[in-house]
């Protein structure tokens, strides 16, 4: 429920508001703007009846969210939502974020020369999977602390964040000791515990879309962090699976206006999951931009036929930094900078 309150309201007659709408249970959001000064309520707002909400003379308007996602609702936090992530802030009118990264930790030294060539090409973050989630028990699943490890050196190297999948809680103290922006995953897009647990760090949050979810399911898991008390949340889209064989999953580059429309919350595209074949990387990571989002997260090899995993969707670091020059023509082009 959202209650506008008139600019000129007395500051006790606002506080009378808000204690009787938290006597009631319900979780009071003070938006604050020029002209006026709204209220948030989240919580069983059944309860509250409009009319008698409308009674009081300081109310100008009441209006229930038919959303179920309240927090990330851009109707209760109508400016953007700007996420730090180790000094590089993703979101609003912001430089658009690059973040590349071979898709598994491989070793220290192959790490820290993939990091050097996609720093010096353009990117700002590191992205590298430590913990791996593959679809075969067989494949290969990551060099575990060891990788987290080589992560952190590589960040004293260079100097960029990094990024990292995080998959079960079991490890959630060493993400939030080492971590700079926390990945979950598409498969545990609705792992509701590891998403409640992560809403009580005080990490960013890299939330992928799951490969079958719809908008609102993913928003929903949004919520979930957000109401666990982390406003940090950042959104990536990595594809999702339909009928179509031709790309490993289909980009859906919609969901940047709509995400826009509908939250608050930064939104950053995967163009390396999304279509699985280095070639269509930069076609798809341009449009992205043309789209509006705020990031690109680019798997990226420094010799991709001897990848550990994913080698056939990872760029060459000349190729990388060909996108980058290319992608900032593009944002020029939009009115943002890369």
């Amino acid at each position: 429920m959202i209650i506008t309150v008139k600019k000129n309201a007395p500051q006790e007659e606002v506080d009378k508001l808000i204690n009787g709408f938290e006597k009631r249970g319900l979780e009071v959001h003070v938006i604050s703007g020029d002209n006026f000064n709204v209220f948030g309520l989240v919580g069983d707002t059944t309860q509250i009846d409009e009319r008698d909400v409308m009674a009081n003379e300081w109310v100008e308007n009441v209006q229930r969210v038919q959303a179920p996602y309240k927090l990330a609702n851009r109707m209760f936090h109508p400016e953007d939502t700007i996420v730090d992530v180790g000094g590089i802030r993703i979101g609003g009118n912001e430089k658009i974020a690059m973040i590349a990264g071979p898709c598994s930790v491989e070793g220290r030294e192959p790490l820290l020369e993939i990091a050097q060539e996609v720093k010096e090409a353009g990117a700002g973050l590191l992205r590298g999977g430590a913990y791996k989630p593959r679809t075969s028990p067989y494949s290969f699943q990551g060099l575990g602390h060891e990788g987290i490890l080589d992560l952190v050196a590589a960040r004293e190297a260079t100097g960029m964040p990094i990024v990292t999948e995080l998959m079960g809680t079991e490890h959630l103290e060493e993400f939030a000791q080492y971590v700079d922006l926390v990945q979950i995953g598409a498969r545990n897009m609705q792992n509701f515990d590891l998403l409640k647990a992560v809403g009580h760090i005080n990490k960013p949050v890299l939330l992928k879309r799951g490969m079958s979810a719809t908008i609102e399911d993913w928003i929903m898991s949004a919520e979930y962090i957000m109401a666990s008390g982390n406003p940090n949340v950042i959104f990536c889209e990595r594809g999702i699976r339909t009928f179509e064989r031709y790309t490993r999953n289909t980009m859906d580059l919609a969901v940047v206006p709509i995400i826009k429309e509908k939250t608050h919350l930064p939104i950053i595209i995967d163009p390396s999951h999304a279509t699985g074949d280095w070639k269509l990387i930069e076609p798809m990571a341009l449009a992205a931009v043309a789209a509006g989002a705020d990031g690109l997260i680019i798997e990226c090899h420094s010799h991709p036929s001897q990848a550990w995993s994913d080698g056939a969707q990872s760029l060459k670091p000349e190729r990388y930094a060909r996108l980058v020059e290319r992608a900032r023509k593009v944002a020029a082009a939009v009115g943002r900078e890369l």
